[in-house]
């Protein structure tokens, strides 16, 4: 594996945009969790869609993001949908937003994809306020 300091600008920035994004112990574990195997698609995503996309100035984290929950629903990509929903803490985009979002979604991409989104967006979303609860006790 490659040092810190022999991994690219855009990789530097990547991590960066992905920390602020997802959060410090979700990049923690995963970085924790990669093997030799999967570390060059790792290094690739850390760079291309977060150096690169994520990083962009154009659209706020806020914007990505819901942009982003919205495609990973019409994709079917559920552990990513709610990987993003938890990201949302991080980004600004509120429950409304995101419903507003699956609303686009049913719309553009079908009624079926929406609607199994919008269960996995409220179960996260409940189980984000379960733990928010139980750090305020």
């Amino acid at each position: 594996m490659a040092a810190a300091s022999e991994k690219s600008a855009r990789y530097l920035q990547g991590m960066a945009t992905r920390r602020a994004v997802l959060g410090d112990a979700h990049v923690d574990r995963a970085e924790c969790a990669k093997s030799t195997l999967d570390e060059p698609f790792q290094d690739l995503i850390t760079e291309a869609a977060w150096g690169h996309v994520w990083s962009r100035p154009h659209l706020t984290k806020r914007e990505r993001s819901l942009l982003t929950i919205a495609l990973l629903a019409a994709l079917g990509q559920d552990d990513e949908v709610a990987m993003h929903v938890r990201a949302t803490a991080n980004t600004g985009a509120s429950p409304e937003d995101i419903m507003e979002a699956l609303l686009h979604v049913a719309i553009y991409a079908g009624v079926p994809a929406a609607n199994h989104a919008i269960k996995i967006a409220r179960n996260t979303l409940e189980e984000m306020q379960m733990t928010e609860e139980d750090r305020g006790k």
